[in-house]
């Protein structure tokens, strides 16, 4: 008897629960969403949070708040929204090179990116490109890497960090070249690109986006994309394939994620309406110039991208000995 009680009571919970659910997720949000950006204000990552923002505060009729939390290549912000309850208050934008290359080039973590994040999509894709400072006697890859390869340890290139993207994708080239260039970190993307420009390094694989202002005013040369197609930006700029050097492909991407175990509901409907400001002909107006393109792939699309570039970077780091320190 009081068995069949406990099963009825059981049964009914779980009729609740399964009833409350979808109407929590459509009544959300219903109090103010704080968005973690690991990064300072005024950056790419800052102004695509603060886009989202402003659209999804209009969308929902409620408050998106920017938090700002820089610090340990994004480390910092993505630990405290992993730890973050997983109630759709708390989302996180964050980049391939916080998710991914942090964990190839860690030996210890303090989060996880598969498993402590619901992914909702990859916001935007960046084409990276390989820049020479224009000092430098090659017009190609081929006079570029014949160059280098006769001068091993002589020339220094530059990367946003120890285990930034630029870091990974220039030693990926120079293990598909024989090549050899000594790494010069630098404290962000602004101070490589105008290092660059300065001569101080001379070279760098680095987003089209951060080099634009230095590429229209000539004080650095592009050589070609690390992308596996070519980009309506710059549709006359060679891929490293086509310039023959394949396999060396790399680039940067922007995403947006919450702490796992948030309801799918909230996360499909952040998915539907993320993807309908992004297309938003105002929206695509300002990202145009800078050669961004979007993707809004789905969460499992998302989360399959993150397992098979986490397993493509940590064997990089293997293979070149990248560690952060």
């Amino acid at each position: 008897m009081h068995r069949t009680f406990r099963c009825a009571l059981a049964v009914g919970a779980s009729v609740v629960t399964l009833t409350m659910a979808p109407a929590t997720a459509q009544q959300w949000p219903t109090k103010p969403v704080r968005i973690i950006v690991p990064v300072t204000p005024a950056g790419p990552l800052d102004f695509m949070a603060r886009t989202l923002a402003q659209k999804l505060g209009d969308t929902f009729s409620q408050t998106f708040i920017i938090d700002n939390r820089p610090g340990a290549n994004g480390i910092i912000g993505n630990e405290l929204a992993a730890r973050s309850p997983a109630d759709g208050y708390t989302l996180l934008t964050s980049t391939n090179s916080m998710l991914v290359m942090n964990r190839a080039a860690f030996d210890k973590l303090s989060f996880d990116p598969v498993n402590d994040f619901a992914p909702v999509t990859i916001v935007l894709s960046l084409p990276f490109a390989l820049f020479i400072h224009p000092s430098l006697p090659a017009k190609n890859v081929q006079e570029f890497v014949a160059h280098v390869r006769t001068r091993p340890g002589e020339y220094g290139y530059g990367s946003f960090g120890p285990a930034s993207v630029p870091q990974f994708a220039m030693e990926l080239f120079m293990s598909k070249t024989g090549t050899r260039m000594n790494h010069v970190p630098f404290k962000g993307g602004v101070p490589v690109a105008t290092a660059l420009a300065a001569g101080e390094i001379k070279a760098v694989v680095d987003s089209i986006q951060n080099q634009l202002p230095f590429i229209k005013s000539n004080r650095v040369r592009t050589l070609a994309l690390a992308a596996p197609r070519r980009i309506a930006l710059m549709p006359d700029l060679p891929t490293l394939t086509e310039a023959g050097v394949s396999g060396a492909d790399s680039g940067g991407w922007y995403a947006m994620l919450t702490p796992a175990g948030t309801p799918q509901a909230i996360v499909q409907r952040l998915h539907s309406e993320i993807s309908k400001a992004m297309k938003s002909p105002d929206v695509r107006e300002r990202y145009a110039p800078t050669g961004s393109e979007l993707v809004l792939n789905t969460p499992a699309e998302f989360k399959a991208v993150l397992r098979s570039e986490i397993e493509r970077w940590t064997r990089i780091a293997r293979e070149a000995n990248i560690k952060a320190y």
